[in-house]
């Protein structure tokens, strides 16, 4: 059970019984109700990173295919300047959204990590020092954070019920998807110089945005499930730490 101000409530036991070092329980619940409603910011940045992208879609088709009148030129072309601004500040929310996300969650991540080391020491397949940095290092970061999670996931699992990798899955596939999208559609919009071409990336990145906002809210679900499943197993008895 979680003592007061994050304290541990089992004694961490030696070294020699933890195959990953000294483990304690720690409480998530204030971290993840916090990256649950940063997850909701990300969420937020999104859908006006759509709204943008369908601004400056439709404003991209108006030059490309539509043709613009003389005397309607003038207007066309301050709803491509109010179209670019838009794009241009849903870029910097999304970084921002994402960053600050980032930082909260790989906390989040590392405390769920340890007691999960707890609840059952050997059930994990990676060292704990894959937890952050498992998300930066090229390629292994396909994989190793979903591996990670599942070990977490497993371990935390109260006695009497049973908890699937189902959102997990779904929610690490939609992360993948955005992730690649939008390392596409960087590049696409980099060479774009026509207004053509300009839409063809901007619906490019549409796509990896709303890739990106539906990975966001899965990810809510399995932050807020995860966290939960951890409370009520620490909840059910005193764990016996180094067996």
């Amino acid at each position: 059970m979680f003592g007061k101000r994050g304290q541990p409530s089992t004694p961490p036991a030696g070294p020699d019984l933890q195959p990953n070092g000294p483990a304690w329980l720690r409480s998530p619940v204030g971290l993840g109700k916090a990256v649950a409603v940063l997850l909701g910011l990300v969420v937020a940045g999104d859908l006006f990173a759509l709204y943008a992208g369908v601004t400056m879609y439709d404003v991209m088709g108006s030059f490309a295919y539509d043709g613009v009148p003389y005397a309607a030129y003038g207007t066309v072309q301050r709803d491509a300047a109010h179209a670019d601004s838009l794009y241009a500040a849903a870029g910097y929310i999304q970084t921002a959204a994402l960053l600050v996300t980032a930082v909260v969650y790989l906390v989040w991540f590392q405390r769920v990590r340890v007691n999960a080391e707890v609840f059952d020491p050997f059930g994990h397949t990676m060292k704990r020092g894959w937890t952050a940095w498992g998300w930066f290092v090229p390629v292994v970061s396909l994989w190793f954070p979903r591996r990670i999670t599942l070990d977490i996931w497993d371990a935390s699992i109260p006695v009497g019920t049973r908890a699937s990798h189902g959102l997990v899955n779904a929610w690490w596939t939609l992360w993948l998807v955005a992730l690649f999208t939008s390392r596409n559609d960087y590049g696409t919009f980099s060479r774009a110089d026509t207004a053509e071409t300009i839409r063809l990336a901007v619906g490019e990145a549409l796509f990896s945005d709303a890739a990106d906002l539906a990975a966001a809210v899965l990810a809510i679900f399995v932050v807020l499930r995860l966290t939960r499943m951890q409370d009520k197993k620490a909840l059910q008895g005193p764990v016996s730490v180094g067996v």
